[in-house]
């Protein structure tokens, strides 16, 4: 599959090439925008069990299988980027919580509960781990910055959108104390540890659903 990604960096669209008779495309519901006459869409949850996992991982209940022949344009729910993510022997990455938007049918996603801490981590409760082979596709909001990290890290627990299998992480007030995290209006961070990479997104969901959530009518 050859993923061409178009309107980078505030209105990222993805156009996936299909070629008839190669691996399908596995998508998260609602991300298709558009799709060629040739391809074909089946729907599935693969199971209660593992349904009720995807959406403690962030994604939705079914998720949408496209094969054959032609293109396939998928976008993110909130505005902003898209990146690939090249999934191999060794090279597994973790991806937050409504971060995932699509991947070759070769990749596996599985839902893994981080813990207590995952619940302060931004992340959210459960992530998703990815092994096999093939590529990811997954959604920002705002921009993506690819952080190397050789030893240590600290991203705001509002901007990570996914980080590679050899980082550990720890999360930890901003601040030297709770009064100091709270007035400099960062809350808790996530320390990444170790070598590999870390993906970051340039704005904060949260924050920005504080911002305008007072503008809003009411319902």
């Amino acid at each position: 599959m050859q993923i061409d990604i178009m309107y980078q960096p505030g209105a990222a669209l993805a156009k996936c090439t299909l070629q008839p008779g190669e691996t399908p495309l596995r998508a998260e519901a609602g991300s298709m925008v558009g799709m060629s006459p040739g391809i074909n869409m089946e729907t599935s949850s693969g199971g209660l069990l593992k349904g009720m996992k995807s959406l403690l991982g962030g994604e939705s209940f079914f998720t949408n299988k496209f094969s054959g022949g032609g293109e396939v344009l998928l976008a993110a729910a909130l505005p902003g980027d898209l990146s690939v993510l090249n999934i191999g022997p060794g090279s597994g990455w973790k991806i937050a919580k409504g971060a995932f938007v699509g991947c070759d049918d070769t990749v596996n996603v599985e839902t893994k509960f981080g813990g207590f801490k995952a619940m302060f981590s931004g992340t959210g409760l459960a992530h998703l781990e990815t092994s096999g082979q093939g590529q990811v596709l997954v959604g920002a909001f705002g921009a993506v910055e690819r952080v190397p990290v050789n030893g240590k890290y600290i991203v705001d627990n509002g901007h990570i959108v996914a980080w590679t299998e050899g980082l550990d992480y720890k999360v930890s007030k901003s601040g030297s104390g709770i009064i100091a995290s709270i007035l400099s209006g960062e809350g808790m961070v996530c320390t990444f540890t170790g070598q590999g990479e870390v993906l970051i997104q340039t704005r904060n969901a949260d924050e920005f659903g504080k911002l305008i959530g007072p503008m809003m009518p009411p319902r």
